[in-house]
């Protein structure tokens, strides 16, 4: 079958090639991917930047987000049947969407929203399982709370600000000068250009920051948050409670507290917390985002569609960082387009 290998690690190493159809585990469900959304988590992964936490180990097919039809189930399998339509985030050790196929474990799947195509479906399952971790699981977010979230106009931005607004709380985001009203639209209360201001400098005594870009900005976000508040970095670094929770050997585990020790002492000096997020597979939360989606609270935004074969430059469009939401791929060739987000999306993102 057709898939998007890395074959090996850097920039130059994913290319297009054929692999063997994937077996199924008793417990797995074997779908047809339809669609596979693209995330900077992809460009990472190609890049070996997680090689000594992940269990990959080139050659293998990249993609962490699929949307698609059931075609076969093993015998443990009880809750989907041939012709369901699903959605999914594969389990860290199971990713490889860019392809026709794909076995997931069932515990990692939920049916499809029924009021999204895909193309749509496959925007959700990563920024979807990514926002609901770090707000509801994590930070336990409630009505009349603060919340920052950084890089409003992303994939994850676009997601967690419809989620926490949800959630009753006051939120805040950053995004650039030209995306300032749209990111309002998605449901932002405060809007920092950063083109212009700087957020440490006009926003404080919030009661939690989802950070995806790391470095100064997540240094500069624990100056903006509460005592007792709470800055969840997705994009590292890596501390001392991921590596028990991937039962990482003392040596990645010794790695990961030196390089989380400064951002966890600065935590501590001003009376914060800081914890890192690498997001997991849950089909039982991706259920719950369903209900959202059909019930009109959530809606994902899509940048771009780009055909199967254009994978490489859809990657490559990621790596710009300049995508409004989701980039996705799509097998079905008639779903394709070069046009950015919708009008209606804008207007209506949570219709």
């Amino acid at each position: 079958m057709r898939a998007f290998i890395v074959e090996r690690y850097g920039k130059n190493g994913l290319r297009a090639g054929e692999v063997s159809e994937p077996e199924l585990r008793d417990g797995d469900v074997l779908v047809r991917v339809r669609a596979a959304g693209v995330n900077p988590l992809d460009s990472k992964i190609r890049d070996g930047e997680f090689k000594l936490i992940l269990p990959y180990r080139p050659p293998f097919v990249l993609g962490h987000d699929v949307a698609g039809v059931v075609t076969r189930v093993g015998p443990d399998v009880r809750n989907f049947t041939v012709g369901n339509e699903i959605y999914a985030r594969p389990g860290k050790d199971r990713i490889g969407t860019f392809a026709e196929l794909i076995a997931l474990d069932q515990d990692d799947l939920a049916l499809k929203p029924t009021s999204l195509s895909m193309q749509e479906a496959a925007a959700v399952p990563l920024v979807g399982l990514t926002a609901w971790q770090a707000l509801v699981e994590r930070a336990k977010v409630t009505a009349g709370q603060k919340v920052l979230i950084h890089a409003g106009s992303g994939g994850v931005g676009t997601m967690a600000i419809q989620l926490a607004k949800h959630l009753g709380a006051t939120v805040a985001t950053t995004t650039s000068t030209a995306n300032v009203d749209w990111v309002k639209s998605l449901g932002a209360d405060v809007v920092v250009d950063y083109k212009k201001d700087d957020f440490a400098t006009v926003l404080s005594d919030y009661d939690v920051v989802l950070d995806s870009r790391g470095g100064e900005t997540l240094e500069k976000s624990l100056t903006v948050v509460k005592p007792g508040g709470l800055v969840i970095g997705i994009g590292g670094p890596p501390d001392p409670d991921f590596a028990n929770e991937l039962g990482a050997p003392w040596f990645v585990r010794m790695a990961m507290t030196l390089l989380s020790r400064r951002i966890r002492m600065r935590a501590k000096r001003r009376g914060v917390r800081y914890s890192f997020l690498f997001m997991r597979a849950s089909g039982a939360q991706l259920q719950k985002l369903t209900t959202l989606i059909d019930d009109g609270h959530l809606r994902p935004v899509v940048d771009r569609v780009f055909p199967f074969d254009a994978t490489l430059e859809a990657v490559a469009y990621v790596d710009q960082g300049r995508a409004k939401g989701k980039v996705v791929v799509t097998l079905d060739s008639r779903e394709t387009s070069s046009s950015h987000v919708s009008e209606d999306t804008v207007r209506n993102p949570r219709r």
